[in-house]
């Protein structure tokens, strides 16, 4: 069974986190996270949403907390604004 997580997170920069965000696409792959992409949101440039699928909520809590993705998010400019929401259908 998968999982759909919305992650909401603050930002600096809405384009350059997308960038960095995508240049992380196969370590998610890897992960087992999926179909995963970056919105803005229109009413607060420095608020962005991503919308993903993990093969399971362990699988992106692991991914999610590990030292090498903090760094990522920390080169991207962002930071968690709540915990991640995982939803199943």
């Amino acid at each position: 069974m998968s999982v759909k997580i919305i992650v909401s997170l603050e930002v600096e920069n809405f384009d350059h986190f997308k960038s960095v965000f995508e240049k992380g696409r196969p370590y998610r792959e890897q992960a087992g996270i999926s179909e995963s992409d970056a919105y803005r949101n229109i009413d607060s440039q420095k608020s962005a949403y991503v919308i993903g699928t993990a093969t399971s909520k362990e699988v992106f809590i692991e991914f999610f907390t590990s030292d090498a993705q903090k760094e990522r998010m920390q080169n991207a400019g962002s930071k968690p604004a709540g915990p991640p929401i995982f939803l199943e259908g």
